[in-house]
């Protein structure tokens, strides 16, 4: 197996009466991308900012690359890339001029940092914006940006938090091409976000937490076998005379495990569709999805349908 590069034990963290990070502990391979999911509120910021440093748990250790945070701190974040929910750019310098600013923290040599400069750019789609400032860019940009910003030490280990939240597909697909390449090239990757397909694309592993606590951890795939069934057929009433509770209280349970409503929507899980299509036959005018089981359908639930306050 490949050499831990990040391990937390244990941590708990309060705020307030409030537990927001219980007993939590998992791993980070050399090489793999670990992806962290849960819904608002489910302690991922707050686990984000201990692996950093910013935030000191209560109890609990955070080791990064062999060494103690916060003891080892300033030869952790030597070795580190963040790229962080918020863009934290600064919009009176260039796009280059950000690069060999944010090189300087790490003590980096500027003829060192000058030679990284247009590879960066070029990897992230940015050479013909060299001299452009951030308030000039699209969002896309920006965070392809922040994302070369934090690859300017070459670091080992990245965290990057929800890193496309807010970019439209083109932008989005654009970023997970690059984040593939880091993977590619044997970096690793922290990663929190709230995409679904992001993280089936980029993550080896998922680790879903909520309420602080971790209620499960694996492959993306081998989490779908484990806690869902195979099939799904999404029926959808209100344009018909059959609302929504009228399905799935309906004749056509029996055809599957698991019945939930959501809107106008019914969802049924089956180990096998055949027969619930074939008596959706006798509903004419109702509409239906046959499709496989994916993270989506894990994620709500191990965490429910419910908004939470805040979301």
């Amino acid at each position: 197996m490949s050499a831990s590069q990040l391990v937390c034990s244990g941590l708990t963290k309060h705020y307030g009466d409030q537990m927001v990070v219980d007993h939590l502990s998992f791993e980070l391979q050399a090489g793999e991308c670990l992806g962290v999911i849960g819904p608002n509120g489910a302690g991922k910021t707050t686990t984000f900012r201990m692996c950093l440093g910013l935030t000191t748990p209560e109890s609990g250790s955070v080791e990064v690359f062999g060494l103690h945070m916060p003891q080892d701190l300033l030869s952790i974040k030597a070795r580190l890339g963040v790229v962080s929910q918020f863009d934290s750019l600064d919009p009176d310098f260039s796009c280059e001029e950000n690069l060999m600013v944010y090189g300087r923290y790490f003590g980096m040599r500027s003829a060192d940092i000058r030679a990284r400069v247009p590879s960066l750019l070029e990897f992230a789609s940015l050479t013909q914006k060299a001299k452009a400032k951030p308030g000039e860019l699209s969002g896309g940009m920006r965070r392809r940006l922040s994302l070369a910003r934090a690859l300017i030490n070459d670091p080992a280990l990245l965290l990057l938090d929800e890193p496309t939240t807010g970019l439209d597909p083109q932008a989005r697909h654009l970023m997970w091409e690059r984040l593939q390449q880091l993977l590619q090239q044997g970096k690793s990757i922290l990663l929190t976000t709230h995409f679904m397909d992001e993280a089936e694309r980029l993550c080896n592993r998922l680790l879903v937490i909520d309420h602080g606590r971790k209620i499960a951890e694996g492959k993306p795939r081998d989490l779908i076998e484990k806690f869902l069934e195979p099939d799904v057929v999404e029926v959808y009433g209100g344009s018909t005379q059959h609302s929504a509770l009228d399905l799935a209280n309906s004749p056509l349970r029996q055809f599957a495990q698991r019945v939930e409503t959501s809107g106008d929507t019914v969802f049924f899980y089956t180990q096998s569709a055949q027969a619930l299509l074939q008596a959706l036959l006798a509903y004419p005018g109702v509409r239906s999805l046959h499709r496989p089981a994916n993270l989506e359908d894990l994620f709500l639930k191990l965490t429910g349908r419910q908004i939470r306050e805040g979301a």
